[in-house]
């Protein structure tokens, strides 16, 4: 087996077993009040509750994958706690990080963006589940690349086509598979970038991942020039 050419974890997964374990003490601890003194019922119910919460995020926490970009000679692997997903080097225009607008300045958002030369072999790969979870974390982002735009007639342009057939390339998508395609057409259109990689998902800066991948890509086109 080929090992890998470098890895990144989620930073998202941190603590979790942590959060997890304190989480269940501050859960039977307020079930223990909770039961034996009526009159420290209110405390008993908010360390209960403060505690289920806490076992919740760490569950969560947890299912994050180990490992969540993984790069290869021909491309790299994005794992989420909903699936995964293969981008190859050779449909990558560009990598960096989106920003916006805010009066004379820019800010960076906190992603790595992806700009594809063509969307297609995303949709043909990507798994239902993992473009819907896609789907509602994107969200956010792409009220703001619409509020950028300051365009409401963009966003219901983009909400009248959301659920209609998509056709890329002289192919045709539906369901959730073309949703995905619109929306990534709408942010690569106002922000730039087809793909986004959240911050969380890294143990580290979003600048420095995006400089390895810059860099992984270009020595593995060097090496392995597309036909």
């Amino acid at each position: 087996m080929t090992s890998p050419l470098f890895t990144v974890k989620p930073r998202a997964k941190h603590n979790g077993l942590t959060l997890s374990l304190g989480g269940l003490v501050l859960a039977l601890l307020g079930l223990g009040i909770f039961l034996n003194s009526q009159s420290l019922f209110a405390l008993g119910l908010t360390c209960f509750s403060l505690g289920v919460l806490a076992m919740v995020l760490g569950w969560a926490k947890l299912a994050e994958p180990d490992e969540s970009l993984i790069g290869d000679e021909q491309g790299f692997t994005f794992k989420h706690r909903r699936g995964q997903l293969y981008v190859r080097w050779d449909n990558i225009q560009r990598i960096d990080i989106p920003r916006v607008s805010h009066g004379l300045e820019q800010l960076d958002l906190p992603f790595i963006g992806l700009r594809l030369y063509a969307i297609n072999p995303v949709l043909d790969s990507i798994s239902p589940r993992l473009a819907t979870g896609l789907l509602s974390e994107q969200r956010p982002l792409m009220m703001t690349a619409v509020a950028n735009e300051e365009s409401l007639q963009t966003l219901e342009a983009y909400l009248g086509t959301e659920f209609t057939p998509l056709i890329v390339n002289g192919e045709r998508y539906r369901g959730v598979l073309a949703m995905f395609g619109h929306r990534s057409e709408l942010l690569a259109k106002h922000l730039g970038y087809h793909l986004y990689i959240p911050a969380d998902a890294l143990d580290r800066e979003p600048m420095e991942v995006a400089r390895l991948l810059r860099q992984t890509r270009q020595a593995q086109l060097a090496d392995n020039p597309p036909e």
